[in-house]
């Protein structure tokens, strides 16, 4: 197995989820992992840290497939989309309704914002290596998380209240 193909064995179905997260479409998020993996086995020789490099590349072309289509319908994602994100809880329908609001609420963050966040709070990602995903500084990536979470707060705040327990 070359060095690619290793790389690609290894962490497809990670860099997959992230772009399902990202995307919030999981075939937009296979063309673009897909696209991704195609330009950088073209210069894998040339790569120094593959891991950050590709996930910059997925994240660059959500940002840039984002650019392209200004105006897009959000779309709840399916119970079945979000059993393979993660494993369901105890009580399904609080998983799925907390799951989803937090999808539309995560849609209604301006690109950077929403990449900083998953980055931070999906890939468990350091301010640094966050700033090597996005091209920015690391106080960039802190303005845009905190940015971010002004707009959740203002949003929790005008949405009414579904009677869901918390």
């Amino acid at each position: 197995m070359t060095p690619f193909e290793e790389f690609v064995a290894e962490r497809l179905d990670g860099l997959l989820r992230y772009a399902t997260v990202l995307a919030d479409d999981p075939h937009l998020a296979q063309d673009i992992v897909q696209d991704v993996l195609l330009r950088a086995q073209q210069r894998w020789a040339r790569i120094e840290h593959p891991p950050t490099y590709v996930r910059r590349m997925v994240t660059n072309e959500y940002l840039s497939w984002r650019r392209r289509r200004a105006v897009r319908s959000v779309t709840p994602s399916t119970p079945e989309l979000l059993d393979a994100l993660s494993p369901p809880l105890d009580d399904p329908s609080i998983g799925y309704t907390e799951r989803d609001a937090m999808f539309k609420r995560l849609a209604a963050l301006p690109r950077k914002q929403r990449a900083a966040v998953v980055l931070r709070f999906y890939e468990n990602y350091s301010d640094e290596e966050i700033a090597a995903v996005l091209g920015c500084g690391t106080s960039t990536v802190r303005s845009q998380i905190s940015r971010a979470f002004q707009t959740l707060r203002d949003i929790e705040t005008t949405r009414e209240p579904t009677g869901a327990p918390r």
